[in-house]
């Protein structure tokens, strides 16, 4: 092997470009470092957190850090990390403060005496939610583009995907690196315009790659978020954890095709009812909470609902609130259901649920430190376990926040203290069988039925054993495909979909207790 003859050298490599990205990429910056933040897609503020509509968890005027925790841990079912929790209550709003507002300006709502107005969502105790109407994430991440892309010392690159991590036991031309701690230095990077690959070396490197949503039929999830990083992390020798948590949102907006756009839980914090199709406020039977329940009970309950009528949805009422302040409070869910054409200030909204959120991920302690060295966690890809077996509202943007910023500035001290290795590594094979994109669409179709259908909403052994027979061909099949076609963005992303599909599904099959958004009937 001989070293590769483009070798892009960096402090900090950060693989994902929400939240948790650019407040890892800003922070570590902000120390003095040489940072790379990549996207695979064409647009910077493409993300999950993009798409967050509801809002921040920020602190009621009554709050407590013993309040947070009760909350937190109800909602995770018993198995939340309360250093986690903890460290959230006492970062979030100093950096929601000192970040977003003095720093971003995100115009958040605020009252007449310019203090954040604060709401309640599912499963909370108190009004502590800061939100921009019900585009939340959209704002955040607007203002935050437009901070670090006049950043000198952040280079940010739209549509590079990342392929592999780069380690020094797999991939150091120095043979003696194998005796060296598990340990990251950087990753081999697609440039999707050149169509070629080359290896972005770096003292950290920091994984922001967001969830899993599509591998599953109906998601509130963009396509592209499809389970990049735990796939990465898993073949770079990493600790996953709790990835049969995945959290169904509720509330997203029911069409004939697959799209399924999320109806924020800001609806029901505002007093909006879900309701069967003869107007009965039903979840009153299912939980003490009614409409406000945590989410995994609210989407078992809808679909039990859907069950027992033969519908194929429920009803989001929000008709009780008069229509001119539900037109200002919920601008972007007005618009986007007169477009099928429903209109929510005389009618209910017909919602599903569908995959949103991996409790689970790559396992972090509190500075977003990874079981391998010099590579870090943040966001969703993350397991901190903040969440537990089921995520509290509005908890998602704050976890960004806090994690993504620590991790930044942890970097940079990382990278003072410690010896650093910068090793020589191999060119990337190029392939050059080209792709058939019939089987690439074939193959992301399965998956998605697959985990749908048996690894879903509802679990039990039989449905968890037949997508097994179905996951591990195909993942043989992917494999064999994917080491002789040329690259490209669609191709990684098939491969790390199945890997990231068995992850889950190994994980439902070893925990055999319902808890949370894992639920079995046997």
């Amino acid at each position: 092997m001989k070293s590769s003859d483009r070798i892009i050298k960096t402090d900090v490599l950060v693989i994902g470009a929400g939240l948790a990205g650019c407040s890892a990429a800003y922070a570590a910056a902000q120390q003095g470092l040489s940072v790379i933040l990549i996207t695979s897609e064409n647009e910077f503020t493409e993300s999950s957190s993009f798409y967050a509509q509801g809002g921040i968890i920020y602190k009621a005027s009554d709050d407590s850090e013993a309040s947070f925790v009760e909350d937190f841990q109800r909602t995770g079912v018993g198995i939340v990390n309360e250093d986690a929790v903890r460290q959230v209550y006492r970062c979030g709003t100093e950096f929601i403060d000192e970040i977003l507002g003095k720093k971003l300006c995100v115009p958040f709502n605020r009252s007449e005496d310019n203090s954040l107005n604060l709401i309640r969502e599912g499963s909370h105790s108190k009004a502590r939610i800061a939100f921009v109407k019900d585009h939340t994430g959209q704002s955040i991440q607007e203002v935050f583009y437009q901070k670090i892309k006049d950043v000198d010392n952040i280079n940010i690159i739209t549509e590079a995907t990342s392929v592999d991590l780069i380690t020094l036991a797999h991939h150091s031309l120095n043979p003696l690196h194998i005796y060296e701690p598990s340990t990251c230095v950087g990753a081999y990077v697609l440039f999707q315009k050149e169509n070629r690959v080359y290896p972005v070396l770096a003292k950290q490197t920091i994984l922001a790659t967001g969830g899993l949503g599509s591998l599953y039929l109906h998601t509130s999830n963009p396509s592209h978020v499809r389970g990049d990083g735990y796939a990465m992390a898993y073949r770079a020798g990493a600790r996953i954890m709790n990835m049969e948590y995945v959290q169904f949102h509720p509330t997203t907006l029911f069409s004939t095709n697959e799209e399924r756009f999320l109806i924020s839980e800001a609806l029901r914090g505002e007093g909006a009812v879900l309701r069967n199709k003869s107007g009965e406020d039903f979840m009153k039977r299912y939980h003490e909470m009614g409409s406000l329940a945590p989410r995994d009970v609210v989407s078992r309950s809808i679909n039990a609902e859907m069950n027992e009528t033969g519908r194929q949805y429920v009803y989001l009422d929000i008709t009780q609130r008069n229509g001119e302040w539900i037109k200002q409070r919920f601008p972007k869910i007005y618009q986007k259901c007169l477009e099928v054409r429903v209109d929510i200030t005389s009618e209910g909204i017909p919602v599903v649920p569908a995959a949103h959120y991996e409790c689970g991920g790559v396992a972090t302690d509190m500075k977003a430190n990874t079981t391998i060295r010099c590579l870090k966690a943040v966001g969703e890809v993350a397991c901190t376990g903040l969440h537990g077996a089921n995520r509290l509202a509005s908890s998602s943007l704050l976890e960004c926040l806090v994690f993504g910023t620590i991790a930044g500035r942890d970097a940079a001290e990382q990278i003072r203290t410690r010896k650093v290795i910068m090793p020589g590594v191999a060119d990337w094979k190029q392939e050059t069988e080209p792709i058939d994109p019939d089987l690439i669409r074939q193959d992301r179709s399965t998956i998605r039925q697959t985990m749908w259908n048996y690894v879903g909403i509802i679990r039990t052994k039989k449905k968890l054993e037949r997508a097994f027979g179905i996951l591990w061909q195909l993942n043989e099949d992917i494999q064999k495909f994917y080491a002789h076609s040329e690259l490209s963005d669609d191709l990684i992303g098939l491969r790390n979909a199945v890997t990231t599909s068995l992850l889950v599904l190994h994980a439902a099959k070893l925990n055999k207790e319902s808890r949370g958004c894992h639920y079995r009937t046997d």
